[in-house]
């Protein structure tokens, strides 16, 4: 497995750009979609229930460009509801466990045309809908047939303004930034910047259609959305969609799916990790291919116990949700792949820009900035933020970074995550990669906290491994025997879990008021 190095053989065009032209030339009878106990859904009965979905979302009077909100379980329903809304109108999923007001802010903030949730499940977001006037598709799973397969029902009637399949310049998906420090801002992607990603990720990991990904990540998130099921998709072979992450299922998962690789994010990695000593059957038979990460920083400690635990490569890549998901990520062997990097570009163009706007050498650190047919033409409604995020036509990212000699780039922070202290400015991310060589840290996040004189001091947040124990003396101890003193975290908190966002990843922006430390 280590030494696959041969180039994809795919049957969809390399130009395909819309998600009904991406899935068209695959094998009809090929499984497309699978999910734990159920007969996969064949290629030929997904595109049927995608041009199924366009006629029913024409008859509710909603067609192309129309934004339909979409609050669904994690699985094969909400992955088929993704391809199939998305190719008829534009998709918006959000996630589940929103409240109500939540929910509320962004239908009205989308200004949603429709929402589809699952009969049957009760969400905050029907009352949410009521409230803001939004009508309700129901979607009930047709779960005594394949994975994925679903009928809708509205009271919704009426002519489309733009009915009909999807054109390469439609949006095809909408989705809110993390909105960690700021309103989130609505990024649209048009079929061609989500078809151009979904390449891109087939190219970069050889996928063909012998390939099977099991889908761990959630699908109201980029990640999911684009390298679990439209990369997989994309390149002719299956999604397999778990009901949602869980450390205790995911070898049992491996097991009935029999994947050749999965995507997840670190810290879905790190609790992988921890179950795999007591599963050592299983992984005896589980052949992956290939193991990717994504989302945010891998540390290296991890991904050397993960290579080590699987027998598998572990390929890590660098995403935004403005890129339609990938920018650059590590080769598939024999080429190089360097831990603590995210690789060399892989669709986009990537460079290095400074305050003023200028590009940077190689080996300069600054803003990493990027331009390609995967990048979002611009927030919707937003022209300051347009203003502040574009520089003759390249995307700043707002990532600190550089490339070294053979292109290879290193994050080294958010700019607004980096940690100033009285001057000193510090990556977060070098102390979570000296906190995590203790032998007893598990998982490690750096963050600033307030400091009366200097601004912002340095704090981190630590799990143990099971078992371990450590005090905050000796880590502090520790880490100073490895970093400066400016960059050793005046305060070190143990914890039994670190907060974390929806999609699984941790916020440094507000986790010293979390804490506690503030």
């Amino acid at each position: 497995m280590w030494g696959f190095t041969g180039r994809p053989t795919v049957t969809a065009s390399p130009a395909a750009s819309t998600i009904a032209e991406l899935l068209a030339a695959h094998d009809a009878a090929s499984p497309a979609l699978g999910a734990p106990a159920r007969e996969p859904l064949s290629f030929a009965a997904l595109r049927a229930l995608i041009e199924q979905t366009t006629a029913a979302l024409n008859g509710f009077g909603l067609g192309r460009g129309d934004p339909v909100a979409i609050v669904l379980p994690n699985g094969p329903e909400m992955a088929a509801a993704f391809l199939s809304v998305a190719s008829a109108a534009t998709a918006a999923p959000l996630n589940p466990g929103y409240r109500t007001d939540e929910f509320s802010f962004y239908l009205s903030d989308l200004e949603a045309r429709a929402v589809v949730v699952q009969r049957g499940e009760e969400s905050p977001v029907r009352a949410a809908a009521a409230a803001e006037g939004v009508p309700l598709i129901e979607l009930t799973p047709l779960s005594d047939g394949p994975a994925g397969g679903f009928a809708l029902e509205s009271d919704l009637r009426g002519a489309p303004t733009a009915p009909g399949a999807s054109e390469p310049d439609d949006t095809a998906l909408v989705l809110h930034t993390s909105g960690t420090t700021s309103r989130p801002k609505i990024v649209p992607l048009r079929q061609r910047n989500v078809c151009a990603s979904a390449r891109h990720i087939r190219d970069t990991l050889s996928l063909t259609p012998d390939d099977r990904c099991m889908n761990i990540m959630p699908l109201f998130h980029i990640h999911g959305l684009i390298a679990g099921v439209l990369a997989s998709l994309g390149a002719g072979g299956c999604t397999w969609c778990s009901p949602g992450f869980n450390a205790m299922q995911v070898f049992a998962w491996l097991r009935e799916a029999r994947p050749s690789w999965y995507t997840a994010v670190p810290t879905m990695h790190q609790l992988i990790l921890t179950r795999a000593e007591r599963n050592a059957e299983i992984l005896a038979e589980t052949e992956l291919r290939l193991i990717r990460s994504s989302s945010s920083s891998l540390p290296p400690t991890v991904m050397a116990e993960l290579e080590s635990t699987f027998g598998a490569p572990v390929i890590e890549s660098y995403g935004m949700t403005e890129a339609a998901h990938q920018m650059t990520s590590n080769p598939m062997p024999p080429l190089a792949r360097k831990p603590g990097s995210v690789g060399l570009p892989a669709g986009p163009e990537i460079a290095i820009m400074d305050a003023d706007g200028a590009i940077q050498a190689l080996g300069a650190r600054g803003e990493v900035v990027i331009r390609g047919p995967n990048v979002t033409d611009g927030y919707r409604n937003n022209p300051e933020a347009n203003a502040e995020a574009y520089t003759r036509g390249w995307f700043r990212t707002g990532d600190q970074g550089e490339l070294d000699a053979k292109g290879y780039l290193t994050i080294t922070g958010r700019l607004k995550e980096i940690i100033n202290r009285g001057g000193e400015k510090i990556s977060p991310r070098e102390v979570d990669e000296a906190l995590l060589q203790h032998p007893a840290v598990g998982q490690a996040v750096t963050f600033a906290m307030p400091h009366e004189r200097l601004g912002e001091e340095v704090a981190a947040a630590v799990v143990l491994r099971d078992g371990a124990e450590a005090e905050e003396r000796e880590l502090r101890r520790f880490v100073g025997e490895r970093l400066a003193d400016f960059k050793t975290p005046r305060r070190i908190v143990i914890l039994d879990e670190i907060p974390k966002g929806a999609t699984g990843k941790v916020q440094r922006i507000g986790l010293a008021e979390k804490l506690g430390l503030d």
